[in-house]
């Protein structure tokens, strides 16, 4: 099964579990979703994920979600670059999510990092999503 946009896939499966309550959601694995997860393990948006062999080729990824209150602790996540449109900022105009309170992950030439690492390298990329 082929995706176009295999992380939109990855926000909307971690928006509709979050929706549904669910403590565990799994999808698909791949590298770059890979380390998108560990910046939102990192920042403290999930608790943990893993990444599970399903047969000899197929790998997924099982994240189990983070709730406060019975709350989820993701109020908002958003695809801002998508196939049809990319959306690059330099490390200037690098956009500030919820006066700082949420962060925007970053594809740069140094890797995938957020929004606050990207103005301390001093390097931009295409802002990949916004998570609040």
């Amino acid at each position: 099964m082929s995706f176009t946009d295999p992380i939109g896939d990855m926000i909307a499966r971690i928006r509709n579990g979050q929706m549904r309550s669910y403590v565990k959601i799994e999808m698909p694995a791949s590298s770059f979703k890979g380390k998108i997860l560990e910046i939102l393990k990192r920042e403290g948006f999930i608790l943990n994920y893993s990444l599970d062999q399903t047969n000899e080729k197929k790998t997924k990824f099982s994240i189990n979600l983070k709730y406060n209150s019975g709350s989820p602790v993701i109020n908002n996540i958003e695809r801002i670059s998508k196939p049809g449109r990319r959306f690059y900022s330099s490390a200037q105009s690098i956009p500030i999510i919820q006066n700082g309170l949420g962060i925007a992950i970053i594809s740069t030439s140094k890797g995938i990092m957020t929004d606050t690492e990207a103005r301390k390298a001093k390097v931009g990329g295409e802002i990949i999503c916004k998570v609040f």
